[in-house]
């Protein structure tokens, strides 16, 4: 594994993955870099700041899919993963996009000049998060094109995941 750090915990249905991303214009191009611990698919943490990557939303820490052949997999974990060994103890810079009902900072993280959250969406872990943003649509249609991820097999939409339990 990577040397990014993964914390794992139950998912939360008052997490911030579920509260609505609400812009704050104090909160906006406010950026913050550093080597972040990966809470989950679209959770990170750095510098003790919490941060909700913003459009996109990957499956939830318990979240189970199916692959190809039908049979389970614990999709939210392999999204952690990947995003763990993707970081792979770089440096990542967040730029604010507002913030969550739950004080979170909302933002679009870059990996060098790569765009985690469109990364994590082509690579087919997470989904574009349409109820707060279309920027990552062309990068979902891709992996779900390709196949990539949990797009290879059936899942249910981590918003929908959240309702269900």
């Amino acid at each position: 594994m990577a040397s990014a750090a993964v914390s794992h915990s139950a998912p939360d249905r008052n997490s911030p993955a579920s509260s609505p991303e609400l812009p704050s214009d104090a909160s906006l191009d406010l950026v913050t870099s550093g080597y972040p611990r990966v809470i989950n698919g679209d959770t990170i943490n750095i510098q003790g700041s919490r941060i909700r990557l913003f459009g996109i939303d990957a499956p939830e820490s318990q979240q189970t899919c199916k692959n190809a052949s039908g049979r389970v997999f614990d999709c939210g974990w392999k999204a952690t993963v990947a995003l763990v060994d993707h970081i792979a103890g770089g440096t990542v810079s967040c730029r604010s996009r507002g913030v969550d009902r739950f004080g979170r900072t909302v933002a679009v993280c870059h990996l060098g000049s790569e765009d985690l959250n469109a990364w994590m969406v082509a690579n087919g872990w997470a989904v574009a998060y349409r109820h707060y943003s279309l920027d990552y649509v062309p990068q979902e249609n891709a992996a779900q094109a390709g196949k990539r991820g949990i797009w290879a097999g059936s899942f249910m939409a981590p918003s929908e995941w959240r309702r269900a339990h």
